[in-house]
C-alpha cells in the first residue's frame, strides 16, 4: 500500500531543496562568552533534530552518485529488491571510503527524481537515522545527494537486511510461514524500537546559563559547577506498518522508512499540528479527524500491526467478502475471550500456537485500538505486556493450550464441570441430536446407526 497525504500541508515553505544539512551553525550556537554574560534565570532551549544532526552528520559516509551506480551495476533490474511511491531498492555492493578492505552488502534507495516531497522525506530520513541510534532502528551507511544536468539524485544507503519485510513473510505465500515464537519475537523487537523513538532519546539540551552554586563553609569562598542538562525528546515514526519492519539474517526486527517521522511535542503541548500523511488502515483515526499528531498515534498503528500479526490478513483485503476486507471490523466478530477467537488465527500457524499467549495478545491490541488516544498505553507498556506474554507462551504446549479450550466450551456449556464415570452434558445433548437424525433411518440400519454413534460418544 502506497503511502499518501490525506490533506495538503500548506505550512511547509517550498523553496528548500538544501543537501542534509539545513541549519546555520553560526545562528544555532551560542558563544561561551554570550552564555557567561546571560543571568542565571535564563531559559533553556532544546535542539531540534537539525541541530542535532550537526554535531554527528560526520558519521555518515557522502557517496558520489558514480560510486553507487557502480555499486548496482548501473541499478541493474536484476538487482531491484523492492519498490515504493518513494522509488526504488536496489542490493548492492560497496567499498572502504579509504579502498582498502573488503566489500559490505547495502541497499540502496534511489528516490523519484519528480516531487519536492520526496525531497522533503529524504532529508527527514537523513537528519533522523543521522541521530537516532538503536538496535531495533535500520541504521543508515550515508547517502548521495547530487543536482546535475540529468536532475535531482537523491539516494540512501543503508545496512542490508536479508530476510526481506515482515509483511513479505505474512502475506506473501511465496515464503515460508513465521513460526508463533518467531512472530512475537518479532513484535517485541518492533515495540522496543517504538518506545526508544517515544520514550529513550536522551540529548542534551542547548544552554544560555545554567550553574549549580556550592558554597562551601569550612571554605570562604563559592564553587560554581556548570550542569549539562539532558532532555528527553521524543520522536513520532508515523509510518509504522508491516512493509517497514525489516527483518535480519536473524530476523531480528528493525524499523526503517523515517521519510514521515516527526518530533513530538514540545514541554507545554500536548500534539503537534500536521498535515494527515500516513498509509491507509495504519492511521489513527484522531490523527486523521484533527490532525494532531502524538506517540499515541504510533501505538494505535501498532495495534493494527499485532492483529495482521495473529491473524496473517492485511489491514484491508479488497479480494475478501465485503463483511471481511477491513481486518479491525472482522476481528470485533470474534473477541478474545470469546469460543470463535482460534476462527481468526493464521491458518499458516497450522494450530501450532499458544492459545492463552495470542488471547493476551489481542487483548493487548484491543487497548492499543481504543478511540480516545489519552487512553492507549505508552509503548514502554506494551513492551512489558509482550515479554509477559512470551513467558506464558513458553510455559504452554500448544496440545495444552487446545484442549484447554474445549474444556472451557464444555464449562460453559453445562455449567459444571463433567461427572466422573458418566456422559458430560454436552455429550448428552449430542446423543439427543443423533437420535433425532436417525428417525429418517429406517428398520435395522437405523439399530445399527444408533449403536454405533453411541459407542463413539460414550
Amino acid at each position: 500500500m502506497k503511502c499518501f497525504p490525506y490533506f495538503k500541508d500548506r505550512t511547509r515553505s517550498r523553496g528548500q531543496r538544501s543537501a542534509p544539512i539545513l541549519a546555520d551553525p553560526s545562528k544555532s550556537e551560542t558563544s561561551a562568552g554570550d552564555r557567561e554574560t546571560k543571568s542565571s534565570c535564563s531559559a533553556t532551549s532544546h535542539r531540534s533534530i537539525p541541530e542535532l544532526y550537526e554535531e554527528k552528520s560526520q558519521n555518515l559516509r557522502v557517496f558520489s552518485f558514480s560510486e553507487l551506480k557502480q555499486a548496482t551495476n548501473g541499478f541493474s533490474r536484476l538487482l531491484k529488491i523492492g519498490e515504493g511511491g518513494f522509488g526504488s531498492v536496489y542490493k548492492g555492493s560497496i567499498y572502504p571510503a579509504d579502498g582498502q578492505g573488503d566489500s559490505t552488502v547495502v541497499a540502496i534507495k534511489m528516490l523519484n527524481r519528480d516531487g519536492l516531497q520526496g525531497h522533503k522525506q529524504w532529508v527527514a530520513e537523513v537528519h533522523f537515522l543521522g541521530v537516532v541510534e538503536h538496535p531495533n532502528l535500520v541504521k543508515l551507511i550515508g547517502y548521495c545527494a547530487t543536482d546535475g544536468e540529468r536532475g535531482i539524485q537523491r539516494l540512501l544507503v543503508y545496512e542490508f537486511m536479508p530476510n526481506k519485510s515482515l509483511e513479505d513473510h505474512l502475506f506473501n505465500k511465496a515464503f515460508p510461514a513465521l513460526s508463533w515464537e518467531r512472530r512475537i519475537q518479532i513484535a517485541l523487537g518492533a515495540a522496543q524500537g517504538l518506545t526508544y523513538l517515544h520514550e529513550e532519546i536522551e540529548v542534551q539540551i542547548s544552554v544560555m546559563h545554567v550553574d549549580m552554586v556550592i558554597e562551601l563553609k569550612m571554605f570562604p569562598f563559592i564553587v560554581v559547577i556548570p550542569i549539562l542538562p539532558m532532555l528527553m525528546m521524543k520522536v513520532i515514526y508515523r509510518d509504522f506498518k508491516a512493509s517497514n519492519v525489516l527483518l535480519d539474517e536473524d530476523f531480528k526486527p528493525k524499523l526503517s522508512d523515517f521519510g514521515l517521522a516527526r518530533e513530538g511535542p514540545t514541554a507545554g503541548h500536548s500534539h503537534v499540528s500536521t498535515a494527515v500523511v500516513g498509509t491507509y488502515g495504519y492511521a489513527a483515526p484522531d490523527y486523521i479527524e484533527t490532525g494532531h499528531l502524538t506517540t499515541k498515534s504510533d501505538v494505535w498503528s501498532f495495534g493494527v500491526v499485532l492483529y495482521e500479526i495473529l491473524t496473517g490478513r492485511r489491514s484491508l483485503e479488497r479480494n475478501l467478502p465485503k463483511t471481511e476486507q477491513i481486518l479491525l471490523d472482522w476481528v470485533k466478530q470474534y473477541p478474545a475471550d470469546s469460543k470463535r477467537f482460534s476462527m481468526i488465527m493464521d491458518p499458516r500457524l497450522e494450530n501450532q500456537y499458544s492459545l492463552v499467549g495470542a488471547r493476551r495478545i489481542a487483548k493487548l491490541a484491543d487497548r492499543c485500538l481504543v478511540k480516545n488516544a489519552k487512553d492507549r498505553p505508552m509503548m514502554s507498556q506494551v513492551v512489558e505486556s509482550l515479554k509477559q506474554i512470551i513467558r506464558v507462551s513458553g510455559e504452554e504446549s500448544p496440545s495444552s493450550d487446545k484442549s484447554l479450550e474445549c474444556n472451557e466450551h464444555d464449562s460453559v456449556n453445562s455449567g459444571k464441570k463433567p461427572e466422573e464415570g458418566g456422559p458430560s452434558e454436552s455429550s448428552k445433548r449430542r446423543m439427543a441430536h443423533l437420535a433425532k437424525l436417525s428417525e429418517h433411518i429406517g428398520g435395522i440400519n437405523r439399530r445399527k446407526f444408533m449403536i454405533l454413534q453411541s459407542a463413539k460418544v460414550t
